[in-house]
């Protein structure tokens, strides 16, 4: 049976309006819930990479990576986005520890299609030392920048892994009771274009197949099957709703759930 931890990852495009999640995210610690972040940062490795003059590129809604977009990634992630996530929790009265893939070896992973470049798909995850941030009552906040276990002397040690894929792996990984996608978007749709409220695994499988869903949907709905894998739930809701987390969590807000 699934527990009552609960996983939310922040995609980067919510993090300009994140305020109320991070409140959430305090109010539920503060009610003894287990809380998991999981944040992107994409929009701002973009804004520091079109500073150098160097133009982002995607495939299926990843972003390809060689080696000057993985130090920034490396910066952005794991150094700024990171620590400005723990200093509001903490400013808000929470208690919570930076983190990333690349600590304790939370996340292994290998180069997984040398087109991409320097990203990462996953190969393992070790738990310890998000379970003893959990135990300790902290909220652990992880980037996505994570340990490469190839051995190469001509790849670096540190890969850029997709934090959606990283967040349905850690909830599949705690057997949470539920993964939450804050985004800018209000749910899946269908073809029509009408928010999809609830969808069974195969049928979500079915939107991928079909390319109704498409872009940065694709690893979302991937993460979410992960994640449900182990008889939790997994939402994808509006980020930039008020309180959109402790709505979800009480089961009043729109989106749609995965279960």
């Amino acid at each position: 049976m699934p527990n009552k931890t609960i996983v939310v990852k922040i995609g980067g495009s919510t993090l300009g309006s994140h305020d109320t999640t991070l409140e959430d995210v305090v109010e539920l610690q503060k009610c003894g819930t287990q809380v998991v972040v999981v944040h992107g940062g994409g929009k701002v490795i973009t804004d520091w990479l079109s500073k150098q003059g160097v133009v982002a590129k995607f495939v299926s809604g990843e972003r390809t990576t060689d080696k000057p977009t993985l130090d920034v990634a490396i910066a952005v992630l794991a150094g700024l986005v990171n620590k400005e996530l723990v200093a509001a929790i903490t400013g808000l009265g929470g208690k919570a520890a930076g983190i990333s893939g690349v600590d304790g070896k939370l996340v292994s992973s290998t180069i997984k299609n040398p087109e991409m470049g320097y990203v990462g798909g996953i190969t393992g995850t070790d738990l310890s030392l998000l379970n003893a941030l959990l135990k300790s009552g902290f909220v652990p906040v992880v980037s996505t920048v994570c340990f490469n276990t190839s051995g190469k002397k001509d790849e670096p040690q540190i890969l850029n892994v997709n934090a959606d894929a990283v967040a349905g792996e850690i909830a599949a990984a705690l057997n949470a009771g539920r993964l939450v996608f804050l985004t800018d978007v209000d749910g899946i749709h269908d073809a029509s274009g009408r928010i999809i409220g609830k969808l069974s695994p195969s049928e979500a499988e079915d939107l991928i197949a079909t390319g109704v869903a498409n872009g940065g949907m694709i690893p979302k709905i991937k993460a979410c099957l992960k994640a449900t894998a182990c008889k939790g739930a997994a939402c994808i809701i509006d980020g930039r709703q008020p309180h959109a987390l402790l709505q979800d969590v009480k089961g009043k807000i729109s989106g749609t759930v995965i279960q």
